[in-house]
């Protein structure tokens, strides 16, 4: 994954925000920033149009915001991972965000090298969620949201459900647990299948909920 290049979108209705993202990541040997758009129903448009590996999002934004933008990418099933990039710090804007499918946050003050990282992260798979977050989605988790049969989970699935619940990405899963990152893939969507669950955030939240997690 070292020779990857990492493609990246831009969406912030703040021309200069988008402006300074642009100047620090393209001078990162890994990642390449293939396009922008101004709001959400341009981040949707562009986002099928180009196919990037990863989304840098704003929440906030006129028209559709980053919330709706999300909801939308994720009912097209578009495999873009979402990195919510906001000014907003509470939990009531940014848990939303997190349950519509983001993969991870970071503020817009994070240090470059940081942001260039969490990019990294998430594009590798990892989910990136802050522990009083984890705490507010779980508080916040809907009645039936997922169902409670880990009793259907097999041995070797719970032990990638743990390992997902620690922020490990497949290629990290399928190392730790010596499996080819086929078979891994496999054991995610026979878990979230099994489970009823609709991505990686919730198979974590629904591990430590219910006691998976390593």
């Amino acid at each position: 994954m070292a020779d990857k290049i990492i493609r990246v979108l831009l969406v912030d209705d703040h021309q200069v925000v988008r402006r300074g993202l642009r100047t620090f990541l393209e001078i990162q040997d890994d990642i390449e920033v293939v396009g922008e758009a101004a709001d959400g129903a341009e981040g949707v448009a562009r986002t099928e149009e180009l196919r990037p590996d990863v989304v840098l999002m704003d929440i906030k934004m006129p028209g559709t915001d980053g919330i709706e933008a999300l909801r939308t990418l994720r009912g097209l099933q578009n495999p873009a991972r979402v990195l919510i990039v906001t000014s907003f710090t509470e939990q009531r804007t940014v848990v939303p965000a997190l349950r519509a499918g983001a993969s991870g946050y970071v503020y817009k003050d994070v240090d470059p090298d940081a942001l260039a990282g969490a990019i990294r992260s998430v594009y590798a798979g990892h989910v990136l969620l802050q522990p009083e977050v984890a705490e507010a989605l779980l508080a916040q988790e809907e009645p039936g949201g997922g169902t409670g049969r880990g009793n259907t989970l097999t041995e070797r699935e719970r032990e990638v459900l743990g390992l997902i619940a620690d922020g490990r990405s497949n290629r990290e899963i399928a190392r730790a647990l010596v499996l080819s990152e086929k078979t891994v893939k496999t054991h995610v969507s026979n878990i979230l299948m099994k489970l009823d669950l609709s991505d990686r955030t919730q198979a974590a939240l629904w591990a430590v909920r219910h006691g998976a997690a390593s």
